[in-house]
């Protein structure tokens, strides 16, 4: 590891465990200039941060351009943020079809918050069109009998 990466990681480091401690001002002091360059957690924490004015005025423009490119990263909290900015319409306007796309997303990469999301969506017809087999698949999947949720 060469020196500026060795200080990327320290400042990433620094900027989540401010975050952690709920020292929002410093965190996005330190997760900024990360966030700047792309870095896709710094991006996902200031997304959090901008969303839910947490050591700033709230921003929510910013918060769904972090968001969204933190989850083109394959960054999986981000790509579950973003469906559920999606799927409330928080940050944008409410997609039911785009919010599928991001927990979807999110859960090829093990997130079983998103595989229980998208089971409750189909199941409920929350935003897409009810689809039981398919709810059913997604609460299996996610490791929960779906004759609770029946």
């Amino acid at each position: 590891m060469n020196r500026d990466e060795a200080d990327t990681e320290l400042t990433l480091s620094s900027g989540i465990s401010a975050f952690e401690a709920k020292q929002f001002s410093r965190a996005y002091e330190l997760l900024q200039g990360l966030a700047d360059d792309g870095h896709p957690e710094a991006l996902y924490r200031i997304a959090v941060m901008s969303q839910n004015g947490l050591g700033m005025a709230a921003n929510p423009g910013r918060a769904l351009e972090a968001m969204q490119q933190a989850a083109d990263q394959d960054h999986a909290l981000a790509q579950h943020g973003l469906g559920f900015m999606y799927l409330e319409g928080e940050c944008v306007e409410k997609n039911g079809e785009l919010a599928a796309h991001w927990f979807e997303k999110a859960a090829e990469q093990g997130l079983l918050g998103s595989l229980t999301t998208l089971a409750m969506m189909y199941n409920e017809g929350n935003g897409v069109p009810r689809d039981e087999a398919r709810a059913r698949a997604y609460f299996e999947k996610a490791g929960f009998d779906p004759s609770e949720f029946a």
